[in-house]
């Protein structure tokens, strides 16, 4: 029986193809499975019998093995949407196919869930139809290849691969993500030549270094090098020979030889810089100063026609004073106490003076009116630069650090030239040292042990040079500075106890002297000097001078012979002996003065009263003058001898003012005058000594002795009574 649907008038018209499709072959090819779809179950309830069985390979089962079915009559029309749905639920594939919309190259066509559709391949990312992009698995962290590894992306996929310097642990040079694959460092030490002859490999992750062996040397300089890079070890000529002119003259040519090329001041030092900046060695330093003279002319230069020469003037200076620190910072002072005095002080003053040089040309290449300063850790430059009609505003000075230089020209009526005017102030922190009369202040300053006089510099080195054009248009009349004062320790150990020169400051010992560096341009030999120069104020921190003419300025601490430990413990002893006998003296005079009857008068109580004050002076002078560690208690024996010590001058005046009135013959009431000599001996030392705590308290007691502090002129609140006592006596005994 055919039955024949006309599906195109029906609402269903725009149903699937392949619903269309199985529709059809059921009403027309096999009218006889439909009929066989509905049978009578046991309940006399009709059910829909199941579908030929859609799994691939197998066939709906024969005819012949089905029951008879019922008569034949054509299916419903309205059953055939039933059909389809049950046949998608039993996991049927009558969904949409592949052939409708062909899938992209980079997916294929697969069943997932019963539904077949595009699916992108793996290493893709979209839907398998219009878009299949490639997945970036080196942008996922989680596809990270490990330390020591880089991660290269390809089409659909990705592979690692071991960094320079490292190997697979799997000896593959692909590999993937989490199979098990290592990067290991390569010892490229192991082979002998690594780094070639007389070299040392010393291996690191990722790769090695080489140095030199002792006695070698770089070929280009540099103190650790690969040997891909061309450098080679050859031998160090220079190691030891900064003692041999002729050695010292074939390393100077060999190192200007390789950077005579360099035209460029910038550049020019920078070079110079990198090969300075570590492991220096005597030949080194040497070898840089010379470098740095024979450059200075080529320092000034600038390109002529550079409209404005201030901003290559400013980088050259900036760089210069970074290069010329290099040699005066204080981790170099190992290096120069390898050098004999005289020839440290002769590299000294030549790189000094080309350092002052070579600034001042560089200053005059400035274009407008400026101010430039730059500093390093040990050095600072400042310079001005301006013309005649700016010369009565500006006013060239320096300050770092609290020391301060200022320059005063000579006052002109008017000026009747044009011209400029540059000046240059350079300030070098730390060389001071190197500059003293003996090496035993270069890496100990601040202790030292001899018998000779030594001039020590105490303070930073500062020095000004002016170039004007006419020369005559900027006339110097004279230059002030204040610099502070490098430290001073006592040289008695604390262990040595009491000494009677500790009892006096040290600047009774030790002479602040204004001094400037005397030296010649042609062999750069050189001193200290003073001419020109005078002490305007001194204390225990500070220096000021004047001086009418340019150069280096510094303090120097000159010293008379010292006197050694063992004698200083020799005069201990004999201070400590002479204090004792004199204590046992002044009880024999207490005791007679205050138990005799007989001899008790006026002039025996004044005795009587002097000693007691003595007494007591010393005792404490002999047990708490160098008791120091404690602040307070220190300064309750500084106030003791204070007091006692003035009491005893006042009772001596009064043993004079009662003498006096003796020999004249004046008739006086002696209970009276006994009152006001109690009055006038005990009272009046403790008013000076309360007022004097009361406006300088800090002041009694110092860092050696338990006695006044000369800070602020405060030991004239002792010597100014005592003066005058003096005196008071000297006027009555004449």
């Amino acid at each position: 029986m055919e039955v024949r649907v006309a599906w195109s008038n029906r609402p269903g018209a725009g149903r699937d193809r392949q619903t269309q499709g199985l529709t059809h072959r059921l009403t027309q090819k096999r009218p006889e499975s439909v009929r066989r779809k509905r049978r009578v179950t046991g309940d006399g309830a009709g059910t829909l019998p199941r579908p030929p069985s859609c799994v691939p390979g197998t066939r709906p089962a024969h005819p012949a093995a089905l029951p008879p079915p019922p008569a034949p009559r054509p299916p419903p029309m309205k059953l055939l949407p039933l059909l389809v749905g049950f046949s998608t639920l039993l996991n049927c594939s009558y969904t949409q196919n592949c052939t409708k919309t062909p899938c992209l190259p980079n997916a294929k066509c697969e069943i997932r869930n019963g539904i077949e559709a595009c699916y992108c391949n793996m290493g893709f990312s979209g839907n398998g139809v219009t878009i299949c992009e490639d997945d970036n698995e080196c942008g996922n962290l989680t596809q990270s290849c490990g330390e020591n590894a880089n991660c290269t992306n390809t089409e659909g996929s990705y592979y690692c691969m071991c960094a320079p310097g490292f190997r697979s642990s799997s000896n593959q040079d692909r590999f993937i993500t989490n199979d098990g694959t290592l990067c290991i460092d390569i010892d490229e030490c192991s082979g002998s030549a690594a780094c070639g002859d007389h070299a040392v490999c010393e291996n690191v992750d990722g790769g090695y270094n080489c140095s030199c062996k002792e006695g070698y040397q770089t070929s280009t300089g540099k103190s650790q090098f690969t040997p891909n890079d061309g450098t080679y070890c050859q031998e160090n000529v220079s190691a030891d020979c900064h003692l041999d002119n002729a050695c010292i003259a074939a390393n100077i040519d060999k190192r200007l030889t390789k950077i005579r090329h360099i035209k460029e001041p910038v550049a020019l030092l920078q070079e110079v810089y990198r090969n300075s900046v570590k492991d220096l060695s005597p030949m080194d330093i040497i070898t840089y100063i010379e470098i740095l003279a024979e450059s200075s002319p080529l320092l000034g230069d600038m390109n002529s026609t550079n409209s404005t020469k201030d901003t290559p003037s400013n980088s050259t200076l900036t760089e210069f004073v970074k290069t010329v620190n290099n040699f005066v910072q204080k981790d170099t002072f190992i290096v120069w106490d390898k050098l004999p005095t005289n020839r440290r002080r002769t590299h000294l003053t030549k790189l000094m003076h080309a350092t002052e040089q070579a600034t001042l040309r560089i200053a005059q290449n400035f274009q407008k009116t400026t101010q430039f300063d730059t500093n390093s850790s040990d050095i600072a430059l400042k310079a001005f630069c301006f013309d005649s009609n700016h010369m009565k505003y500006i006013h060239p000075h320096m300050n770092v650090d609290g020391d301060y230089i200022k320059i005063f020209p000579k006052r002109k009526a008017a000026y009747d030239s044009y011209g400029n005017v540059a000046v240059t102030f350079l300030y070098y922190k730390s060389i001071g040292p190197l500059f003293s009369s003996s090496d035993k202040f270069l890496l100990e300053p601040q202790s030292y042990d001899n018998s000779e006089e030594e001039e020590r510099v105490v303070s930073s080195v500062i020095s000004v040079s002016i170039s004007s054009n006419p020369p005559t248009l900027y006339e110097l009349e004279k230059i002030t500075f204040t610099l502070s004062h490098i430290k001073l320790e006592p040289c008695v150990p604390k262990s040595s106890g009491f000494t009677l020169s500790n009892f006096i400051e040290t600047t009774d010992k030790y002479r602040s002297q204004c001094a400037f560096w005397n030296y010649s341009p042609d062999t750069m030999n050189g001193s200290w000097s003073s001419v020109g120069c005078e002490l305007t104020y001194s204390n225990e921190t500070h220096t000021s001078c004047r001086c009418n003419h340019l150069t280096h300025f510094a303090i120097l601490m000159s010293s008379g012979p010292s006197i050694g430990i063992k004698d200083y413990n020799i005069l201990t002893r004999i201070t400590q002996l002479g204090i004792i006998i004199s204590l046992i003296c002044l009880a024999i005079c207490i005791f007679t003065f205050w138990f005799f009857s007989e001899i008790q008068s006026t002039r025996t109580t004044i005795h009587k009263n002097l000693c007691c004050n003595l007494f007591l002076a010393e005792l404490v002078f002999l047990v708490g003058i160098n008791t120091n560690t404690n602040k307070l208690f220190c300064s309750i024996i500084a106030g003791l001898l204070h007091y006692f010590f003035l009491a005893a001058f006042a009772w001596m005046c009064i043993e004079g003012i009662h003498l006096y009135l003796i020999v004249v013959g004046v008739i006086y009431n002696k209970g009276f005058l006994h009152k006001n000599f109690y009055i006038f001996g005990y009272l009046s030392p403790a008013v000076v000594v309360g007022f004097s705590a009361s406006l300088g308290y800090r002041y009694y007691g110092t860092t050696k002795v338990c006695w006044l502090s000369t800070e602020n002129n405060f030991i004239w609140s002792f010597i100014g009574p005592a003066c005058l006592i003096i005196l008071i006596i000297l006027r009555h005994s004449t």
